[in-house]
């Protein structure tokens, strides 16, 4: 496994994805920035906003979208680094973003999702109060899934708004990131309970405790190569796979307490994480054969 500094050590690699260009791009949380990682480690960084870029996905346009965690806006940044930003209704903690025909996103103050529309106006569903709506995803239904944090809780939205919330058998479980997978179901990541979860789309929920249940799973991705998802475990120090089956891999990071957050895989399978103390991981599908 190889690391690459990309930043100071307080800047906060956070939000992490592949873009239209093949390059990976993370988010600099603490610095208002976005970098751009070429596969062989190359960064170029871009300043966004100084309130808090967390959370990234490729979107529409060839671009990448991004939300602001303190600013209560919506980013919008193109592979040659032109940068705009779009301001959202009512909205605190922007968080969760997830890009399917429209850009959605979280707020978590209040409890709500959003959709942009082209012209730069939003329209907002209401959750319920308390839930803290994190992370979410276009489900393979084209329905919008969305981790609810404090509900202990899944979120199930339709294009026409309509809510339909799932409870976690686990209580407090506290879920946070979420993909979908490639068998059709929804992926996500218990942090309090360290547990990985799947939800089908008629609300069936399995549980996989991790062997460490201490080791705060914190974000999720689907693996289009190899099939099944990866995820970071942010207290573990590690990142794992999880096959369909429930059956775990874990590989420790070679670096001590990195905070591994955001989680992506690229075109030919390698794996990349961002690390909050000021790094990228990456994982090659190589580097796997030799520690499964």
């Amino acid at each position: 496994m190889d690391v690459f500094m990309i930043a100071e050590s307080g800047d906060g690699p956070y939000g992490i994805t592949t873009g239209p260009d093949g390059a990976i791009w993370c988010t600099l949380v603490h610095a208002g920035a976005v970098a751009r990682i070429a596969p062989d480690g190359t960064t170029t960084r871009f300043d966004v906003s100084g309130d808090g870029p967390a959370l990234i996905t490729s979107g529409p346009g060839d671009a990448l979208w991004f939300t602001l965690l303190r600013a209560g806006a919506v980013g919008r940044v193109t592979t040659t680094g032109a940068v705009s930003l779009t301001p959202v209704p009512d909205a605190q903690g922007t968080y969760g973003i997830a890009a399917g025909g429209h850009v959605w996103y979280t707020s978590m103050q209040p409890d709500q999702v959003g959709r942009l529309e082209p012209d730069g106006s939003a329209t907002v569903v209401p959750l319920p109060a308390g839930s803290m709506p994190s992370m979410l995803t276009t489900g393979a239904d084209g329905a919008l899934w969305c981790t609810l944090n404090q509900a202990g809780a899944i979120a199930r939205i339709t294009p026409s708004g309509a809510v339909t919330v799932f409870p976690l058998p686990t209580p407090d479980a506290a879920p946070v990131g979420i993909t979908t997978g490639g068998d059709g179901a929804v992926w996500f990541v218990e942090i309090a309970a360290g547990q990985v979860g799947r939800i089908t789309t008629d609300g069936t929920v399995t549980e996989f405790p991790l062997p460490d249940r201490a080791g705060r799973p914190h974000a999720i991705t689907a693996d289009p190569v190899r099939g099944g998802c990866w995820f970071t475990e942010w207290a573990g120090n590690r990142i794992g796979h999880i096959t369909p089956a429930g059956d775990i891999t874990l590989h420790d990071l070679p670096v001590p307490d990195a905070e591994p957050h955001g989680i992506t895989v690229s075109p030919d399978g390698t794996v990349w994480t961002a690390l909050e103390t000021g790094a990228v991981a990456r994982l090659t599908p190589r580097d796997r054969a030799a520690t499964r």
